[in-house]
């Protein structure tokens, strides 16, 4: 176990820590908590790691000094959640409870965690590297809307002070990184590693005098070094809503390329650069990730105390990384990425057989899956093609023709999940995508009706849950999502498995209220839809814009940044109240 105080740590006989990772969270030695992946990573390279899960920051901030100065750096990240999304409803109100938190208490972490433990922690070791990642750093990377404080905010790298920061999945790049600062690189030979991103002072090199600052070179722009995309200021994002609707179209276009070019933003006296990410993780290189030696346990310290978020994964099983469904409200692509990552079978069926001999299994597995938890082993059919892709979705506006929909390897991963003695009963908890098996004709192959079939009757623990997210096809365009003719399908289908067999299982479908492009009017017949009959609307949420997503920047500028035209967006609390209200109406 990693330690987390000083008695730990002289008990391990250790008379210096490589690295002292700072957390928002209780420390989970889970897979399913990115502290806990990054420190086994790192720990399997030989570096010895700390970790000093939710420090306190109102006190004299004994815990950021009580392990002193870590030989190579801090790391910092705000936990599995952005803190402001862990605090705050998306009426702003703040919440009563902290899954991530023993006995779920709440203030455990400060607003905007990232930001408080970096400047602490620079205060107290100004020359001691800081590295932040994680969800909060990964998605706040460069200029971004702020839901809370309702205005533009600037890369987190300028108002944390952070030396370094690390986006996405973190085992290549933070391996990377932590062997070039024990080597003594320079600022200058770490600014090329690939999937950091970083601030620094001065004009941005390679661009002239008068240029006009936005394109990149050789494709319009001409005023940024060849592979560099010049971005608008954060300043003139500030100025000008259309600057940054602009921006925002182009991160998210690079964000799902294969091979990117670098990014530039201009902010205050410097500039913010976000280098490309790392090369896809191989099969072998996936499995590795899980191959730990993970304790899939609380830290001790937390003996006797109950951590609710942990109760919810313990008996879970992650397949893959990434997701390319597209979702404009989505952060998990700009996060995990567009390109699935999946581990072997044998390396999920390995997990399970492990899981399966713990003392605390009984025998059910409450989800086998990941973001998306159908889109295991899911690529293009021809990788060249791939290679070239601009698309941020592989199903929206159409499913792409490049792509490979059978689910048939998913089905024998299921059946080798299922014969492993001790497993009575394996779940999907995750979400599925039906647009990967069901088209408005029917289904897309031959694997598409077992799939569900085998889903509904053996995977589902009464509830089958589903995201159709509204029935208007106009608010589902700016959600880029598919035609609610697909779910009327879907129903049909489903209706249908439990007739035949005979069966209870219920359809359980996601709306969301007041996104942009949503009206009252929308909303009044989404609760009158002939095709919801029957159905509990108990799963319904009222739009909340995170940083870094397409909804995000409609919802400040009232631009669809992928055409820059105009959409109605609705702001005031009362109404957005009444939108959502519609959703419990009985008509």
């Amino acid at each position: 176990m990693f330690p987390t105080s000083v008695k730990e740590v002289q008990a391990l006989g250790w008379d210096y820590i490589d690295i002292i990772l700072f957390t928002g969270d209780a420390f989970v030695d889970h897979p399913s908590f990115g502290t806990a992946c990054i420190a086994r990573w790192l720990q399997k390279s030989g570096y010895r790691v700390a970790v000093v899960p939710q420090p306190g920051w109102k006190d004299d901030l004994r815990d950021f000094r009580k392990l002193g100065a870590p030989r190579l750096y801090f790391g910092v990240n705000a936990g599995a959640m952005d803190s402001m999304v862990n605090h705050y409803t998306a009426a702003k109100r703040l919440r009563h409870d902290d899954a991530y938190t023993p006995e779920g208490r709440p203030g455990q972490r400060p607003d905007r965690a990232v930001t408080v433990y970096t400047r602490i922690l620079k205060s107290l070791y100004p020359d001691v590297p800081v590295v932040i990642g994680g969800i909060e750093a990964s998605l706040r990377r460069l200029t971004h809307y702020d839901y809370w404080e309702d205005r533009l905010m600037p890369s987190v790298l300028v108002d944390s002070g952070a030396d370094w920061l690390c986006y996405g999945m973190g085992e290549k790049p933070m391996l990377q990184l932590t062997r070039a600062i024990e080597k003594g690189w320079s600022k200058r030979q770490i600014e090329r590693l690939p999937q950091l991103a970083f601030f620094r002072n001065g004009k941005v090199p390679g661009v002239r005098a008068g240029a006009p600052g936005f394109g990149m070179s050789g494709q319009g722009g001409g005023s940024a070094a060849p592979g560099v995309f010049l971005l608008h200021s954060y300043e003139k994002c500030l100025a000008d809503r259309r600057a940054f609707a602009e921006n925002f179209h182009h991160i998210e276009i690079y964000a799902n390329m294969l091979h990117p070019p670098v990014l530039v933003e201009p902010s205050g006296g410097g500039y913010v650069q976000v280098n490309p990410t790392c090369e896809l993780s191989s099969t072998q290189e996936m499995d590795s990730y899980w191959d730990l030696p993970f304790t899939k346990l609380p830290h001790p310290r937390y003996k006797g105390k109950r951590i609710p978020a942990y109760d919810m994964i313990k008996d879970s099983i992650i397949t893959h990384r990434g997701c390319f469904g597209g979702c404009n409200f989505c952060t998990i692509a700009a996060h995990q990425g567009k390109f699935i990552q999946s581990r072997s079978e044998d390396s999920i069926v390995g997990e399970v057989k492990k899981l399966a001999a713990m003392p605390e299994f009984r025998g059910n597995i409450s989800d086998v899956g990941a973001p998306t938890a159908n889109m295991y082993g899911m690529s293009g059919m021809d990788a060249g093609r791939c290679e070239k892709c601009r698309r941020k979705s592989c199903l929206y506006p159409a499913p792409c023709v490049n792509l490979d929909r059978s689910h048939e390897r998913l089905l024998r991963l299921y059946e080798r999940i299922d014969a492993v003695k001790g497993v009575r009963h394996s779940y999907i908890g995750s979400g599925i995508r039906y647009d990967l098996f069901l088209s408005e004709d029917g289904f897309v192959d031959d694997s598409s009706r077992p799939y569900l079939e085998t889903v509904v009757l053996k995977h589902t623990s009464g509830r089958l849950k589903v995201a159709p997210e509204h029935t208007s096809d106009k608010v589902l365009d700016y959600m880029a999502k598919p035609s609610f003719r697909l779910f009327e399908r879907l129903r049909k289908e489903f209706d249908g498995v439990n007739r035949r067999a005979g069966t209870h299982v219920e359809l359980v479908p996601y709306f969301i209220s007041s996104h942009p492009g949503c009206t009252l009017k929308d909303m009044q017949e989404l609760s009158r839809h002939p095709a919801l009959k029957g159905i509990w609307m108990d799963q319904v949420q009222d739009f909340m814009p995170t940083p870094m997503t397409t909804s995000s920047v409609m919802f400040y500028s009232g631009i669809d940044p992928r055409t820059m035209k105009p959409v109605f967006v609705e702001r005031d609390p009362v109404r957005k109240r009444a939108q959502k209200s519609q959703f419990f109406k009985k008509h």
